[in-house]
């Protein structure tokens, strides 16, 4: 049987690192996109668009969260060109449908970043991600999943050239 006072003790201390334990893993993360109104393939409408920022903006925020404590990630989005392409619906009212063949319509996004500790810069570049198989390997994301193809690819790019590098 448990006492009573080493059980508050122990509820106390788990609670406890309940709250803290996402404060102190939390990297600051500042998404920016340059000239968004000009990328390649984002959605026209300013409701689309501003949903697929805002989608890929708070998965940049989820990878940054991965950061050891004490490092911040710093992401400049350049240019974005979603899977597929969109093609006119033939329905009346409906929005545009982006269809995806796996042949030259693959995701493609690219940025500037940088991941700093106190300031100092640790690791800084340009990168141009692509995944031209998208369509031909697994997908951790399910089907209903806004932006899979994209999420996929840069979790892929980032444990290898974020995670991994000393």
């Amino acid at each position: 049987m448990i006492r009573r006072p080493i059980f508050l003790t122990l509820l106390a201390l788990l609670i406890s690192v309940s709250v803290t334990a996402p404060l102190m893993a939390n990297a600051a993360v500042t998404v920016t996109f340059t000239k968004a109104d000009q990328y390649i393939d984002v959605p026209f409408s300013p409701s689309d668009r501003e949903a697929t920022l805002k989608t890929l903006k708070e998965h940049f925020q989820k990878l940054g969260s991965k950061l050891p404590t004490g490092q911040d990630l710093k992401i400049e989005v350049l240019e974005i060109d979603l899977a597929g392409r969109t093609e006119p619906s033939r329905m009346t009212g409906a929005n545009d449908l982006r269809v995806l063949r796996g042949g030259a319509d693959w995701p493609m996004i690219q940025l500037r970043y940088s991941v700093e500790a106190a300031g100092k810069p640790l690791k800084q570049g340009e990168a141009r991600i692509s995944d031209q198989n998208y369509l031909n390997h697994m997908n951790r994301y399910p089907s209903s999943e806004p932006l899979r193809y994209e999420k996929t690819m840069l979790d892929d790019w980032f444990k290898k050239e974020i995670l991994s590098a000393k």
